[in-house]
This record gives C-alpha cells, structure tokens and sequence, in this order.
C-alpha cells in the first residue's frame, strides 16, 4: 500500500490508498477512516469512505492545505489494518422473481445458469459494504461472483421501486427509496434501508457485511414487501 493525497477543492483532499478495489481494502479503509478523524477532530468537515479512496473535507478556517496533509501523513504512519468483522453483519431477505427482478432471465442467458442457480449464486455470498452513495441509505456491495458480473442496462429506467435488488459489474445493491436506476433488477427486499430516524439513517455503513437470503412470496408480505410489479409502477 502506497497512499497518494490528491486534490479535490481548496479545503478537500483525496487519499488513495489503494489502485484497484478488492474486498482485502476493507479493513485498511476501516483503519485509516478511524485515524483520520481522531487526528482531524473538529476540523473535520466530512469524510467520505470509498472502495479505494478517502475524501477529508476540513475546515479551511482551522486549517491550511499543509497542515491538513500533514495530519494525514500522521493519520497513515503505521497503519494497522482494523481486525475483519468489525461491522454488522445484515441479513436482507429478498423475493426473487421476474415481476420484480426482470433482469433475471437477462443474467440466466449471460450466465448459462438456470433462473433458479442465479439467484442460489447471488444469495450464496457474504458481500462486503464498500460505500454509500447515489442516493440515501444506497449501499455499494461487493463483490458478486464473476459469473454474474452484467453491465448497466444501456438506457436507465426511469423509476425503480424501494428495495429492487440489482446487479451492476462486480457489484450489487439494493434501492433504499423510489429512484432512477440502471442496474439489473434481479429480485426485491423488504427491509428498511433508509431512515431518517435511525442515527447514520443508513441500515449500512461501510465495512459490514452483507447476506441476502431468498424467501417466499408470502414471507416477502409477511415482511411488508410491495409486491407491485415493476411495470405497474413505471
């Protein structure tokens, strides 16, 4: 690990930590993140955890553009990566099926796998929370086998249903609240992701982990999932 600091604006800078994303990061990520606010303290405007990157936005009052890099430099000396487990650990129970999740039969062909061995494949992992983003509570997870790894659907949908589960590259997510979206919608979850009562609103944060766990139809309203297909709700 050779950590870079990059410019982002006058009172923000970048450190990148690593080149490549790997679920190896975490721990370092979760480490750095711990060191970077202690030594910043009230200075510390906002600190945004990537798969790779850290952005430290400072106050510009407190600091100079030195002094914040000099805290960084402090913040990495002897870096010891966070022990593993260290987040929570989620179960998310998703229903999944083509009235809610059409990509399926998308990564099925792709795949070469039946319906039923893609969703067996994406419920069988312990996916690691990279980061948060696009959208409240929307939580980047990763990595899903590479056998379902699909690009983005060429033309973004315009309204994607609270809690569709998709699939994008490497990647998989969840929708926290009603949004575009181009990702392959594979299934949908019940679970409140997203919570302006909760502390953090987040479910997620970076560094837990992650399982979806395939439940009936009548589980899924048992849970309070909306059933409504996708279509019906464009």
């Amino acid at each position: 690990m050779k950590p870079r600091i990059e410019v982002v604006a006058i009172d923000c800078l970048m450190v990148r930590l690593f080149d490549l994303i790997a679920e190896a990061n975490m721990p370092w990520m979760l480490a750095a993140t711990a060191r970077l606010r202690a030594e910043f303290g009230t200075a510390l405007v906002d600190l945004v955890p990537s798969y790779t990157t850290l952005m430290v936005h400072y106050d510009l009052r407190v600091l100079t553009p030195a002094q914040a890099r000099e805290l960084i430099d402090l913040a990495l000396t002897d870096l010891q990566p966070h022990a593993q487990g260290s987040g929570q650990s989620h179960v998310l129970p998703v229903w999944y099926d083509l009235s809610v999740g059409p990509e399926l039969t998308l990564l099925s062909q792709r795949s070469g796998l039946t319906v039923e061995d893609v969703i067996r494949c994406h419920s069988a992992h312990e996916y690691q929370v990279f980061a948060l983003g696009f959208a409240p509570g929307f939580a980047f997870m990763g990595l899903v086998d590479e056998v379902l790894a699909t690009p983005r659907l060429n033309t973004p949908r315009k309204r994607v249903a609270a809690g569709s589960v998709g699939i994008a590259e490497r990647q998989t997510a969840a929708y926290p609240v009603v949004s575009p979206g181009g990702w392959n919608l594979i299934g949908r979850t019940p679970a409140k992701l997203f919570d302006r009562e909760r502390d953090g609103y987040s479910l997620m944060q970076p560094g837990d982990t992650v399982r979806f766990a395939s439940v009936s139809h009548a589980e899924f309203i048992n849970l309070g999932g909306d059933d409504t297909p996708l279509e019906a709700q464009a």
